[in-house]
């Protein structure tokens, strides 16, 4: 029987997957190491276990001790499976920037979480580093695992992820394509493969306002390269211990948006539901295309699952919000009309004036207004249905023939959520612009958005 002891037994030996769409245009085969298939859903797993393993065989972790680490998410989780099975406690210090999800999930796999700013310097005692420095010190039987200077990190990755490749493409890969963030994966990887053929270029995925990519190209640590950015997981304000320059051939810089955008289209294209870091390590390779020929066989690392980014990139308000999105939207339909009046009747107006101006303006669905504010709404089918079996009704109020309220939503609502409303109870939908004027769109509005 094929029987695993314990969770920790199931890191590793990740797929090759090949991707067909989103690579069209390229002249040569790429491949995705899609280490989401980790029981943490990250390649993190693969380094957290293997930095557990070497403090435990130095005597730095003891029975019941306490796991401190600095984390974006990802290693954290790593950890803390670790953590479950050997029985010990965790610490996780992040920063304000990454996703509320990790949070969450490391809080479910029983880890406590402190939650430190973002724009501070790595020295500054407020941030994510000092604060896990600092911890390690206070609290009794504890161990920072400082995944950025702790060279089991690296090690991990030359002992797995390597040999995994090398096997899986029977030596013939040419390209490895990897975000940089503490350095092991990539370092770990690039040393392994390396050694069985030196001719294997390692390419480096880096974020603009990351110092990464000029001290690859000058050795410079310079600090006037450090912005903030919005990117998950790699990138780095100092250099970790774990770099070894050396192996790796080249740095590549990519945008917060690009990289957001991409990984959306791994989603949608390849069927792949991954990470920030994978969208940037994609849209790196396509931005150096023109570097690769027809045998090549590319490797591209995905490092995590989209689980962890649900509020984030694969929210639409929080792309919108940020200009990564490029969708219509409400706002955008009323905007493009000529006439952005509301046409609308009070409860007291006559069946009879009602269909005038329906017929006058052309339009068939009115909402009803109350003191400015909607408490129903009149259809062109529902008037027809009720004046044809009782002609008499075209003098009765409208308050007396009232059709359900039509549903509102935000004046910057997407156009594929606004579709989802329209059904055939509710021919239309309303939103409120930021003057607290009500606008209304229908389905023919949405169609000549799209057909435009």
């Amino acid at each position: 029987m094929d029987i695993k002891n314990n969770i920790l037994e199931t890191i590793g030996n990740t797929p090759l997957i090949r991707l067909n769409k989103i690579t069209r245009n390229l002249p040569c085969t790429v491949v995705a190491k899609v280490d989401y298939f980790n029981p943490g859903n990250s390649i993190k797993d693969r380094m957290a276990l293997k930095m557990v393993e070497i403090a435990e065989q130095e005597g730095k972790l003891k029975p019941g001790g306490t796991i401190i680490e600095g984390t974006s998410g990802n290693t954290g989780m790593g950890l803390a499976l670790a953590a479950v099975v050997k029985g010990y406690k965790c610490i996780f210090v992040t920063t304000d920037k990454q996703s509320k999800e990790k949070a969450d999930i490391l809080k479910a796999v029983g880890a406590e979480v402190i939650v430190c700013p973002t724009n501070v310097a790595p020295e500054d005692p407020r941030s994510y580093y000092s604060v896990a420095a600092r911890l390690a010190k206070e609290i009794p039987n504890s161990y920072h695992m400082n995944q950025y200077d702790n060279l089991a990190n690296r090690l991990a990755h030359y002992e797995t992820t390597g040999p995994e490749i090398w096997k899986q493409t029977d030596g013939k890969i040419t390209h490895l394509v990897c975000t940089a963030g503490t350095g092991g994966t990539i370092t770990g990887t690039a040393m392994y493969l390396k050694e069985k053929n030196p001719d294997i270029q390692i390419w480096a995925i880096d974020v603009y306002g990351s110092l990464l990519t000029k001290y690859f190209r000058t050795g410079e640590i310079d600090m006037g390269e450090v912005h903030p950015y919005i990117s998950e997981g790699f990138g780095e304000d100092f250099v970790p211990k774990n770099y070894d320059m050396s192996v790796i051939d080249h740095f590549e810089q990519v945008t917060d948006k690009d990289g957001a955008v991409m990984a959306r289209r791994l989603a949608k294209e390849e069927g792949l539901f991954c990470g920030y870091s994978a969208g940037s390590c994609l849209q790196g390779l396509i931005q150096l295309k023109d570097r690769l020929k027809k045998d090549d066989l590319v490797v591209a690392i995905l490092h995590d699952h989209g689980s962890r980014y649900v509020g984030k990139i694969y929210n639409d308000q929080w792309m919108m919000e940020r200009g990564f999105l490029d969708v219509k939207t409400f706002k955008d339909i009323v905007s493009s009309r000529a006439h952005n009046r509301l046409i609308s009747v009070d409860p007291s107006t006559t069946v009879a004036e009602t269909v005038e101006l329906m017929k006058k303006y052309d339009i068939e669905h009115l909402p009803v207004l109350k003191d400015g504010e909607p408490v129903g709404s009149i259809s062109e089918n529902g008037l027809f249905n009720k004046v044809f079996s009782n002609p008499e009704i075209k003098n009765a109020a409208v308050a007396d023939v009232i059709e359900t309220t039509l549903p509102i939503v935000a004046f910057d609502t997407p156009i594929e959520r606004i579709s989802s409303l329209i059904t055939k109870e509710n021919g239309a939908v309303l939103s409120k612009d930021e003057a607290g004027n009500y606008h209304i769109v229908t389905k023919y509005d949405i169609i000549q958005s799209l057909t435009k």
